[in-house]
């Protein structure tokens, strides 16, 4: 008996450091198979929608390597430009686009931006974020209030915030189980901590795990650039489409200067 428990006592620990090796293990290779970012994203910054008098709305796009585009070739890949383009049509209105995003970035950078953003007065804020935070191992807490305190910032200024919370990272390619099993549940945990942290904020939570992992998982090949970690352009295009909708639901009804927009959202 006394044998059976020293034996249980010694199996325990080897395999939780077996399981620790495994993980440690497994970073090791995907930090190997994601190439670092080489080059800047296209620079997406603008003014839209050229057609249009009046003074131009302002858009701020906040966030990680995929609020910059990376991996996008051409600024008009970028889920910047598409929205500041699709903003505009649905507006009749000109969009100044600002993209304070950063390759890299994590939660506890997005006092930066915002810093960087409010002197340009923004009147729509969008921020994806997370995905760093969820690989890099920070305080999916901490995150959350950083993300909080930015949306709260923004909002204070009279900016309506909408935030793209973290989808769930199961559906990259280079991880394998059981990291792929850790990034899913953390950042399913990052996004429940995000989205109450925005709403309590004064922001809009937009899903990205209900409305863009779908599309990720039915269609890896065509959706994933060439690291398999980034979207491609087809990517960022459906990131922008599930994006919109809300964007457009909360502005021609709370924001006075897009009244003048259809009421179907079409041009």
């Amino acid at each position: 008996m006394i044998g059976l428990l020293s034996a249980t006592l010694l199996f325990v620990p080897l395999t939780v450091f077996a399981v620790f090796a495994v993980f440690v293990a497994q970073i090791r290779t995907v930090h190997r198979t994601i190439p670092m970012a080489d080059q800047p994203p296209p620079r997406a910054e603008g003014l839209f929608g050229p057609r249009f008098t009046g003074p131009p709305l302002r858009l701020a796009v906040l966030g990680d390597s995929f609020a910059a585009g990376y991996g996008a070739t051409r600024p008009r890949e970028t889920v910047g430009v598409l929205l500041a383009t699709a903003l505009s049509r649905h507006a009749r209105r000109r969009v100044l686009l600002h993209r304070p995003a950063v390759v890299g970035a994590m939660s506890s950078d997005l006092a930066h931006q915002v810093d960087a953003a409010l002197p340009r007065s923004p009147q729509i804020a969008v921020i994806y974020i997370g995905g760093n935070d969820v690989t890099r191992f920070a305080s999916l807490d901490r995150s959350a209030r950083e993300l909080g305190a930015a949306v709260a910032r923004l909002h204070a200024a009279g900016c309506r915030v909408f935030v793209g919370t973290c989808p769930n990272l199961r559906i990259l390619p280079p991880l394998r189980p059981p990291l792929r099993w850790l990034a899913s549940w953390r950042s399913g945990r990052l996004a429940t901590a995000q989205a109450t942290a925005v709403q309590a904020a004064g922001g809009h939570p937009i899903s990205l795990a209900d409305l863009l992992n779908p599309h990720f998982e039915a269609d890896p090949v065509r959706m994933f650039g060439p690291d398999r970690f980034h979207p491609s352009p087809a990517g960022y295009a459906r990131a922008a489409a599930v994006t919109l909708p809300t964007m457009l639901s909360v502005l021609r009804t709370d924001t006075p200067v897009l009244t003048g927009m259809h009421p179907s959202g079409r041009v």
